[in-house]
């Protein structure tokens, strides 16, 4: 006979995470979105920060797939 996977005790509880906690993972998260963005969506022409074409072929498709103009 298979035994259950409840706990003995019959409840449950779910804890929240505050926002102090959450916060800096938040942060991170943005910021490193942006930087995804940026490289996908900018970094081509004037405001290249690398110089070649690097960026741009490894972020080719991803910029088509988003809608951003690179020819």
């Amino acid at each position: 006979m298979a035994q259950s996977a409840v706990p003995a005790t019959g409840t449950s509880e779910i804890t929240p995470i505050s926002a102090k906690v959450l916060a800096p993972w938040a942060v991170f998260f943005g910021i490193l979105m942006l930087v995804l963005l940026y490289f996908v969506g900018a970094e081509q022409g004037a405001t290249a920060l690398v110089s070649g074409e690097g960026v741009h072929e490894w972020v080719h498709d991803g910029r088509h797939l988003l809608g951003f103009p690179c020819h």
